[in-house]
C-alpha cells in the first residue's frame, strides 16, 4: 500500500492529492500520462472509492489532471506550478494568450463538462487546458457562473428548426421536444441548470421555448394553459434528462456501472419481493427475465406520447385557427 509523506492529521484525500501532485510535478507522470483510476487509488491507498473520486475531482479543479472519453483521467497538457515545483518551468506560450477568445473558452469548457460533468469544471482547470496563465479567462469572462451561462446558451444553439414548419401542432411539439432531447443526450450537464420555478434565461434556449408556444399559439387556448402547456412538455424532457448527469456522477462515486449496483443490491431485492408487503411489485419484478432493463430514450418516448395523446383533447376543444402562431 502506498505511503504518502503528508501530515498525519489531513484528511486521506489530501494526502492522496499531495502525492498525486508530487509525481506531477517532479516529472515523474507527463503530461498525457494516464492517472490510476478511482478503483485503483482506492485500492492502492486503502480508501473508500467516495474518498479516491473526491482527491481526483481535487486534481481536476486545480487543473492538475482531466478526463478524456475512452482514455480516463490523464495529467493536463499545461499544469500549473505547485509550490515545490522546478522554477525553471517554462510558460505558457505567448501565441496561445494570443489566441485566446471568448468563443475558445466557452468550446473548452463544454467539452470538459461533457466529458467530466460541471463537477469538475473550474476556471483555472479550462486555463490549464488552454495553455493559457490561470488569470488569462477572467478577461473574456469574470466567473465560473458566468462561464456556465455562456456553455449553456451555445449548447442550446446546436440545434434549430426548419423554415417549413409543420402544419399541425403536435408534430410541432414533437419536433420540439426531441430537439431539446438529443441536446440533453449530447450534454448532460445542461439538465443540471435552473429549474422550473426559476429557469434558464439564455437566448438560445427561448428559441426552444418559441417553438414550442408556436406550436399551440392560435388554438383559443389562454396565456396561462398555453405556458403550462409549455413548461409541462420542457419538464417531461428535462425530468428524465436529469439523471443521465446523476448517473455518471454515481458510477465515478462508487466505481460501478448501473447493471454492477445492480446487482450488488440483489439480497434487498429480494428481501423486499419475499416480504409479501408488496404483492403487486413482486408480481411484476418476478416476471422479469435477466432483470428490467430501465432505456431512457424508450421512457422518453413513451412519456411524450402519453402526454401528446391527453393534450389532444385539450388542444382542440380550445378551439382557434388550428394554424400554429396565429393568434
Amino acid at each position: 500500500m502506498t505511503q504518502v509523506t503528508r501530515a498525519a492529521g489531513d484528511p486521506p484525500y489530501l494526502r492522496i492529492v499531495g502525492e498525486i501532485r508530487r509525481r506531477i510535478t517532479a516529472g515523474e507522470l507527463a503530461p498525457g500520462d494516464r492517472i490510476p483510476s478511482t478503483r485503483r487509488i482506492a485500492e492502492e491507498w486503502g480508501v473508500a472509492l467516495a474518498t479516491a473520486t473526491k482527491a481526483l475531482t481535487t486534481l481536476r479543479l486545480e487543473g492538475l489532471v482531466e478526463a478524456r472519453p475512452r482514455i480516463g483521467t490523464v495529467v493536463a497538457g499545461a499544469a500549473p506550478a505547485a509550490s515545490a515545483a522546478p522554477a525553471h518551468r517554462r510558460p505558457s506560450p505567448p501565441d496561445a494568450e494570443q489566441e485566446l477568445s471568448l468563443d475558445r473558452i466557452v468550446r473548452t469548457a463544454v467539452e470538459i463538462a461533457d466529458a467530466e460533468g460541471l463537477t469538475a469544471l473550474s476556471m483555472r482547470g479550462v486555463a490549464a487546458r488552454l495553455g493559457v496563465a490561470p488569470m488569462s479567462t477572467y478577461r473574456y469572462v469574470p466567473s465560473k457562473e458566468e462561464l456556465v451561462l455562456h456553455m449553456a446558451d451555445a449548447a442550446f444553439g446546436e440545434e434549430s428548426y426548419p423554415a417549413d414548419a409543420p402544419e399541425d401542432w403536435r408534430s410541432r411539439v414533437e419536433l420540439g421536444a426531441r430537439t431539446m432531447w438529443r441536446l440533453y443526450r449530447r450534454h448532460p450537464w445542461l439538465a443540471q441548470l435552473g429549474s422550473l420555478s426559476r429557469p434558464l434565461l439564455v437566448p438560445r434556449l427561448l428559441v426552444h421555448g418559441e417553438w414550442i408556444l408556436g406550436a399551440l399559439n392560435g388554438h383559443g387556448l389562454s396565456p396561462t394553459e398555453l405556458f403550462d402547456i409549455h413548461v409541462l412538455i420542457y419538464s417531461h424532457v428535462q425530468g428524465l434528462a436529469v439523471h443521465l448527469e446523476r448517473e455518471a456522477h454515481a458510477e465515478a462515486a462508487t466505481g460501478q456501472s448501473e447493471d454492477q449496483w445492480m446487482d450488488s443490491r440483489g439480497p434487498d431485492l429480494r428481501a423486499l419481493s419475499e416480504s409479501g408487503r408488496f404483492p403487486t411489485f413482486a408480481k411484476v419484478v418476478g416476471s422479469f427475465e435477466g432483470g428490467y432493463d430501465l432505456r431512457l430514450d424508450d421512457l422518453f418516448e413513451r412519456g411524450l406520447k402519453a402526454l401528446l395523446d391527453g393534450l389532444t383533447p385539450v388542444v382542440g376543444a380550445a378551439g382557434g385557427t388550428g394554424r400554429p402562431g396565429t393568434a
